[in-house]
């Protein structure tokens, strides 16, 4: 007589359960990504000066010039804040003897190179204006800049802050 095998059936292993309810990793947020801020552009070339801007769009339509991508409002600022930090900031003159400027002289230094738009530049200054509006200054952004009492740190922020509102806003 042939004695059977009362012992089950060998099956493969497996990690017990755990004791206590599984749950879900904890998720963190992730990490904010960091805005890269626009370099300032180097001072435009003879060649840049002279041509005039529509025959630079004109050439640029041939493929024969490169004009610089046009940046949204909020990134305009960030780069008008770039060539005040690069060229220096003064006050009263869009464009000192020096070389410093002004907000608006840093916004025109960028519109004539083609880097912002009229209309980015537009919207870019209605954002400062309504950051100074929002702090209690009702007057024009190039005359707050003119004010005796400013200082660049001034200037840092009221661009920096109007920058962050335009970012919140997909601008």
């Amino acid at each position: 007589m042939t004695r059977q095998d009362t012992r089950p059936t060998a099956r493969p292993r497996t990690a017990p359960p755990p004791a206590a309810p599984g749950r879900a990793p904890l998720r963190t947020a992730p990490a904010p990504q960091r805005v890269q801020m626009p370099a300032a552009p180097n001072w435009p070339s003879r060649w840049h000066l002279l041509i005039p801007a529509g025959f630079r769009n004109q050439m640029e339509a041939l493929g024969l010039w490169q004009n610089p991508t046009p940046l949204i409002p909020s990134d305009h600022l960030a780069q008008t804040l770039a060539v005040l930090d690069r060229y220096g900031w003064g006050r009263s003159l869009d464009f000192s003897p020096t070389g410093r400027m002004c907000i608006r002289g840093a916004q025109t230094f960028l519109q004539h190179t083609g880097h912002v738009t009229s209309a980015g530049r537009a919207r870019a200054v209605d954002y400062m204006q309504q950051t100074l509006q929002e702090h209690g200054y009702h007057q024009p952004f190039f005359a707050w800049n003119d004010h005796q009492d400013r200082t660049f740190q001034h200037v840092t922020r009221l661009i920096t802050h109007a920058a962050r509102t335009a970012r919140q806003n997909g601008e």
